[in-house]
Parts: C-alpha cells; structure tokens; sequence
C-alpha cells in the first residue's frame, strides 16, 4: 500500500475543501489513488451537513444588497472566521441577502426555501457547502427594507453590517451615518427609542452604585447623601446613558464638535430607521486550543 503523505493530503484538501483528516482517510481507503479518494470524499460528504448541525456556528459574516429602495441585511454564520473568508461561503451569503430583498421571505425557513440557482433550494447550496467544507453553516437572522426614501449601508470587514433609511439630497450623508453606527453602536435611533429593559438595567447599576457609595460612607462615618440627591444623581446616570446609546444624541464620527442630530439638519436630511448587525452577537462561543488542535491533527496525519 502507498504512503499517505502530508503533501497528499493537502493537494486532496485543496481539490475539496475537505477536513484534513477525511481527507487521510479517504486517501488511506483509496491505497492512495487521488482520482478514487475523491469520489469516496463526494459519497462520504454528502452525510455531512447533518452531523455538522449541531456544532455552534458564532463566526460569519453579515452580507448586504440595495436595489433603489429594497434592500437587506443578512447575517450567516459558520464555526471558524477561516471559513468565513470562503469564497463559496461569501458568494451563500451574498446570495441570500439578494433573496431577502427580491422575495420578501416571512423568516429564516422561509428564506431557506427559496430557489438558490441550478436547480436548487438556498437551502440544498447550505447543505452541500457543509458536506464540502465539513463546518456547519446557519443563517441566523435577516433584515428587509423597501421604502420611497433612500438606503445606504456600510460594512465593516464583513463582520459588522449596516442598512440606514434616511431622506435627503447628498447620498454620502447616509453612508456616513452607517459608517458612525458600525462605529459607535447605538441601541435606537432616539433616546426615546431605547428599550424599556435596557434603561431598566441601567437605572440598577446606577443604583447599586449608589449603594455601595452610602455603605462607604456610613463604615468611615461619614454622612450618606439624602435620597432626594441619590434621585438625582440616579436619573443623571440614566440620562447620560441614553445620550450614549441613542444615535441622534451621539457625537458624529467625522467631526465630534456636532451631534448625528445637528449634522442631520445642516445637510437638510432625516433618518428613518436603521439596522445593525454584529456577527455572532449574542452567541456563546466555544474556547478551543487553535495551536493544540492543529498539531493533533498533524500528528494524525503523519501518523
């Protein structure tokens, strides 16, 4: 039987993006025949895409597309940032983001179901992208727009993404205010905006802070301030982070003398809504020992 080299299975994994050690395998099965280890790898991967389900996918990218006033913002995900520079990954995500925007999709089951090009569903394409890359892929979340006024959007190396409606003569405006949300991050448009659960939140820590600075004071004997002082200083707190968080009291990027409101009305334009996104927000990430890892699988392989 012939050796199975490093060298062969990097040229196998090359020819299809196989995991390193299907590819030892697949080669091993094949006495070394690279014509034959590749037909055993097209059987073997199409069971793939099951297997990979359930393995957390917190990396990806967020994809965008803007036809006159329809647009949409996409966020699909895989295991490793290495597989998100995939150019078949970035061409699934590109895809969908253009299937949001033509089709209007009710959800994420819905979006999958849509007809993806040769034949097949978006779906299928996912699936048979698992099987020849062996991660696991998802689509976890999407955003449509179509309106009479204007979109812009900024990306920011793919792995933040912005869509702004707004209204107004000067187009770069709009591509600034997306470039300072993926900047700045603002929760809401407004202060007003800012959800109830978040001022909440916010409103407790000022709190607990206030606590802490009354049990400091009476253990050195000193004087606690009075509630009505406390009051203040908690609705201060609260205020001050809605200026933070709200995209209209935020100082603007580009020039920090102006807020994103009076920037706005110097160049005569209003913004309607935006949305962000930031891949894998949200999501618990699996630490894993990337250097350990490799030189497993090396060990494997020249095992």
């Amino acid at each position: 039987m012939a050796a199975i080299t490093a060298a062969m299975v990097g040229e196998l994994r090359a020819k299809t993006d196989a995991p390193m050690m299907e590819c030892k395998k697949a080669l091993t099965e094949a006495e070394g025949d690279m014509g034959r280890a590749e037909e055993i790898l097209r059987v073997k991967l199409g069971g793939k895409a099951s297997k990979a389900s359930s393995r957390v996918t917190a990396e990806g990218v967020v994809a965008s597309f803007i036809n006159g006033g329809v647009g949409a913002l996409v966020e699909v995900n895989s295991e490793t940032d290495f597989v998100a520079k995939n150019d078949d990954f970035l061409a699934l995500a590109a895809n969908a983001a253009k299937l949001v925007a033509e089709h209007n999709p009710a959800d994420v089951a819905a979006l999958l179901a849509l007809p993806a090009g040769n034949g097949q569903t978006l779906d299928e394409v996912r699936a048979a992208l698992i099987g020849k890359i062996g991660e696991n892929m998802s689509i976890r979340r999407f955003q449509r727009f179509e309106t009479t006024a204007k979109l812009a959007s900024y990306l920011h190396g793919a792995r933040i993404g912005v869509i702004v409606e707004f209204d107004g003569a000067d187009e770069q405006v709009g591509k600034d205010v997306a470039m300072h949300i993926a900047a700045m991050k603002p929760v809401a448009l407004s202060s007003d905006n800012v959800p109830a659960e978040l001022i909440e939140k916010e409103r407790s820590v000022a709190k607990l802070k206030a606590d802490e600075d009354a049990a400091a004071a009476v253990a050195a004997g000193k004087p606690v301030q009075p509630a009505d002082i406390v009051a203040k200083r908690l609705e201060g707190s609260v205020q001050k982070y809605l200026k933070e968080v709200s995209l209209l009291n935020q100082a603007f990027v580009k020039n920090d003398k102006q807020s994103i409101e009076q920037m706005l009305k110097e160049k005569a334009t209003t913004v309607k809504s935006f949305t962000m996104y930031v891949v894998g927000e949200g999501i618990e990430k699996k630490v894993d020992d990337f250097a350990a890892e490799v030189a497993a699988q090396m060990a494997a392989i020249q095992g």
